[in-house]
């Protein structure tokens, strides 16, 4: 890459670099943006590959109740700043029409 890129870019993220620092991102870049384009070609590579065909499911479990019912009711109303019986109280919103 360029300096004049290099600034740019460190303007953009609002970093000051020092000349020495910009020649040593100026080699750093250049091996990390070759490093992308193999990393893509091989990811194209694979994209373009035969889609695999075949049957498809879900892998489903059954839902279970792990804890004792009302086991955290108790705590969870404590951190409310406003409660009616069992729930929480909440500031309408929205207009009924």
């Amino acid at each position: 890459m360029k300096p004049e890129e290099i600034t740019h870019l460190a303007s953009l993220a609002r970093i000051a670099l020092t000349d020495t620092e910009i020649a040593a991102y100026g080699v750093e870049l250049a091996q990390i943006v070759e490093y992308v384009s193999t990393v893509n070609d091989i990811a194209a590579d694979e994209a373009d590959a035969a889609p695999m065909v075949g049957a498809r499911y879900n892998v489903l479990r059954s839902d279970a109740v792990t804890n004792a019912p009302d086991q955290f009711t108790e705590a969870i109303l404590r951190e409310m700043p406003h409660t009616q019986g069992r729930s929480m109280a909440v500031k309408k919103i929205l207009k009924a029409k």
